[in-house]
Order: structure tokens, then sequence, then C-alpha cells
């Protein structure tokens, strides 16, 4: 795929973001896109992002459960970014005038003391290079319409990222073994779903890992104080107006989202 239509899918997407207006699937238009293409779409919209004073504040790692690889034919996660504007503080209200197709993952957050630099790097070097963690919701979010993807538009779509919540609470990661981290997600006040850390590539910190390894390629390193959304526990929750989503992880809290029209 040439560089100037890489620029224009990029173009088309972001403008899909803020003017909340979906496009049709980029798999659909251009059935030659890769995998490679659609990073390099993603790379492209974050340099128009960041033209427009938007900051990188971390990065997001996606499709780490089994179930979701399966049902877009992959075998590895992907991976986006995370800027300033899509952080929402967690008490304020998510307006769905502001996103299109909002669906809501529970997540733990990884807050880095220092840097990780692929290749190589390993689950107790990600443990080791870890300030804390912390309870999230990624609020994820696509600009295709009716969500009828592939692994190439979410990929180029910015790893179909809308917002990111953490809580307050930032706990050790000596202090508890996330495999056996229990989840329950609840949708105003009911019991939508369970789960456990180990859901995530078996252990959130493999997901880091794999992040930081595949990034290695691209000249791409986790930096001290970024956040790291390490991949969801759980399928994702649909919410409407006047929803609220609360994400309980034993041991680690809890975080919640409101949302309003």
């Amino acid at each position: 795929m040439d560089k100037e239509l890489i620029t224009v899918l990029a173009r088309e997407l972001y403008t899909a973001e803020t003017s909340c207006t979906p496009i049709d699937a980029l798999t659909t238009r251009y059935p030659e896109i890769t995998n490679e293409d659609a990073y390099q779409v993603q790379l492209a919209g974050l340099n128009m992002r960041l033209a427009d004073g938007h900051l990188i504040v971390g990065k997001k790692i996606g499709l780490t459960s089994k179930a979701m690889q399966t049902a877009l034919g992959v075998f590895e996660p992907d991976y986006g970014y995370i800027t300033d504007r899509m952080m929402v503080l967690e008490g304020e209200a998510i307006s769905l005038d502001k996103v299109i197709s909002p669906k809501v993952e529970a997540e733990i957050a990884f807050v880095l003391r220092s840097d990780l630099v692929g290749p190589g790097v390993t689950v107790s070097q990600v443990l080791q290079a870890t300030e804390g963690i912390m309870p999230a919701l990624e609020i994820i979010d696509t600009r295709i319409k009716d969500w009828k993807i592939k692994i190439q538009d979410t990929i180029a779509d910015v790893a179909s990222i809308g917002r990111v919540i953490v809580s307050g609470s930032l706990i050790p990661v000596n202090s508890i073994d996330m495999r056996y981290m229990g989840l329950v997600l609840e949708k105003n006040g009911e019991v939508v779903q369970t789960a456990a850390g180990a859901a995530v590539l078996g252990h959130p910190a493999h997901a880091v890992a794999w992040l930081a390894n595949k990034l290695a390629a691209y000249g791409i390193s986790l930096k001290a104080g970024e956040i790291i959304m390490s991949g969801s526990f759980t399928a994702a929750c649909p919410v409407t107006a006047g929803d609220n989503i609360c994400a309980t992880f034993a041991g680690l809290g809890s975080v919640s989202a409101r949302f309003i029209k």
C-alpha cells in the first residue's frame, strides 16, 4: 500500500473519530491491506494527532483473549497508543455524543517506573519495571460501521480504543499474583461477567512483555511513566445512556464509569 493511500486512510479514520461518523471497513474497500499496512495507517494517524497537540501517555494491548483471536482469525494480540485526550477521570460522565459504538472492557493498567526495551523482555522484567498496577476500564470504540471489522481494520483504527479510566489506587505488583486475581464486572448493579487474570495471555504481565518485544521491531520502547493497558479479562460489554459500569478486582480495588447522552 503506497504512502499516499496510507495517509488518506489515516485521515479518514481520524475524521471519523472527531466527527463521530463511522466509515466503511478498510478491508471491504481494500481487501489487499495487510497487518503491516494497517500499522502504518495507525502510525500516520498518530502523527496527525501529535501535530494537533495530543500527547502520548501510554499504550494498549488488544485481542488478548483466545475467544477474540479466534473470532478475528488471528493468533496474536494487537496494539495501539493512548493519548492524553483519551483519558477520562473516574467519576466524570462519558457522553455518548463523543463516541460511536462504545463497549467496556475491564483491565489491569501497568504504570512503569523504568523503560522496557525489547527484544527479549520477560515477565519478570516487566514486574521489575512496574511501579504498580491499577484497576482500569477501557471504553473501546470503532470508527468502522457496525463493528464489521477484521484484524486490519482494528489495527488501523488504533486497536479500537475510545477512552481509558484508571482508579486512584496504585498497588505494588509483588503483593498480588495476577494470574489468580478475580474480577467481577457489574452493569447497573448486576453482575454480568466474572473472570481471572489468567484470561489475559495466561498472565497480564505476559501481555506487556509481548508488547515490548513486538514494538522492538519498530525501534519503539515502553517508557517510564507510561500507562500500559494489558488487555481485557472478559468479553466487551455494550453500554447505552444511563448505564453504570463497575469492575472490582480482588486485592486491587474497583473502578467505575457512567454514561450519559
